[in-house]
């Protein structure tokens, strides 16, 4: 009798246990699940993209950097003691800085000052401390003469292509014997108007009597 007793309340609880079984893995399962989210190694997040920093990413020394026309005729010569290359604006930023250029008509131009910043293709150049420019005499196609042009400053901006150089700092300007001094300069070689601002000031020269002219 006592046997029978006791395997009525084994069969008794393996029956409720049957039926609590299913929901008591379910719990297991989730119980495991949120154990494993817990600690799984989280996925790498994209990290955000990093402004390029201004840092030179080459040097050179003692070097000549050489643009040509796409006729393979010479443009421009950058000669300098160090260069420095920027990859995030894509400039060179040269010591002891030495520039010559040939425009399309064959005019000469040579700039020279203690540190230059080149753009990529060369086609403009800004000079700082002791800046000079200089475009040499020449005479043109009709044979008109082309007096020397020379431009002094601690700062110039010179533009290669469009012929042009520019300033917002003081600036002394030299047309063969006749000299200008401003506070800004504007100049266009293809026009040939120079643009002075500010405290301007000039000095005419006479120009020499013609052989045979009467005083």
């Amino acid at each position: 009798m006592k046997a029978k007793v006791v395997w009525n309340l084994l069969r008794n609880g393996f029956d409720r246990l049957t039926i609590y079984l299913p929901i008591i893995l379910t719990a297991t399962l989730a119980l495991g699940t949120y154990w494993l989210v817990r600690n799984a190694p989280k996925l790498l997040e994209p990290a955000a993209k990093e402004a390029p920093k201004h840092e030179p990413d080459f040097f050179m020394r003692g070097f000549v950097i050489k643009n040509f026309l796409p006729n393979g005729e010479l443009r421009s010569e950058l000669f300098g003691t160090e260069g420095r290359h920027y990859p995030d604006n894509d400039t060179m930023e040269v010591d002891q800085v030495r520039l010559r250029s040939v425009s399309p008509e064959g005019l000469t131009t040579r700039a020279t000052a203690n540190r230059g910043l080149s753009n990529g293709d060369g086609s403009e150049i800004q000079l700082f401390g002791n800046a000079i420019v200089v475009r040499e005499a020449a005479v043109s196609a009709g044979g008109k003469p082309i007096p020397r042009l020379e431009f002094r400053g601690e700062f110039l901006h010179a533009f290669l292509d469009t012929e042009r150089v520019k300033s917002h700092k003081p600036v002394t300007l030299i047309r063969g014997a006749d000299q200008f001094t401003a506070d800004s300069l504007d100049y266009d070689n293809l026009t040939g108007v120079a643009n002075l601002q500010g405290r301007v000031r000039g000095l005419l020269m006479p120009s020499a009597a013609a052989p045979g002219a009467k005083h």
